[in-house]
């Protein structure tokens, strides 16, 4: 009894020995885990230019007889294509969009700004495993079961694997992320904005960054 008593002390002691109260910076942590889409075709333009388009609507709204200008502050492919995008989606729901802009006009204006990060940054995209249940049922595993989850969960055949991991896009983490920002502003002040953040396929870079397009060198020959 005392034996165990004593290692129970030489534990506690131990244990309060390896923590660390200060620390002359503090200690690097990881977020709690998110999902962050990945563009990777000119539809998903489409995609993102009509949600932007929706979170601006409750104050375009309020402003419904003011024109609108529909500007980008960058020249990358992606931002012309988002522009095209934002104008039709805006038409179609019955927005006066102009092609030159005046006192009275609204002004919706794209900025975008690519940033790159290390390569191989580590992406623990799966909860569990999958585990063979009986022939051809697979289930994932080592995640929280409720009913619910089992009853949907449990699908059959290999497809059931692909299925839960179809979300997720292939590959390594991609290094090259684009920050996307949309405002609704006249001369005077903002009236609503909105921030988005996607990662993007590292070697299509110069589709959204203009800085990043290929120089191309001619040679000049005097006859």
């Amino acid at each position: 009894m005392r034996f165990r008593a004593g290692l129970a002390l030489c534990g506690a002691l131990l244990t309060a020995g390896c923590a660390v109260p200060y620390s002359p910076a503090p200690v690097a942590t990881n977020f709690p885990s998110t999902q962050q889409a990945k563009l990777q075709a000119a539809a998903h333009w489409g995609v993102i230019a009509r949600h932007m388009a929706g979170q601006l609507a409750p104050s375009l709204k309020v402003n419904a007889k003011r024109p609108l200008y529909v500007g980008s502050q960058q020249s990358s492919a992606f931002a012309q294509g988002v522009s095209a995008h934002l104008v039709t989606a805006l038409v179609n729901e019955g927005y006066i969009v102009v092609k030159v802009p005046d006192a009275n006009t609204l002004r919706i204006e794209l900025d975008t700004q690519v940033v790159a990060f290390s390569a191989k940054r580590p992406q623990y995209k799966f909860t569990g495993e999958r585990s063979l249940l009986v022939a051809g049922a697979w289930v994932l595993t080592e995640i929280d079961h409720t009913v619910e989850w089992l009853a949907t969960a449990a699908i059959f055949a290999q497809d059931a694997y692909s299925w839960f991991r179809s979300q997720f896009a292939t590959g390594d983490t991609p290094k090259t992320e684009i920050i996307v920002n949309l405002s609704l502003a006249d001369d005077a002040r903002y009236y609503a904005r909105t921030t988005s953040v996607y990662y993007t396929t590292d070697s299509d870079r110069a589709l959204y960054d203009a800085a990043a397009q290929p120089t191309r060198t001619y040679a000049v020959r005097n006859h």
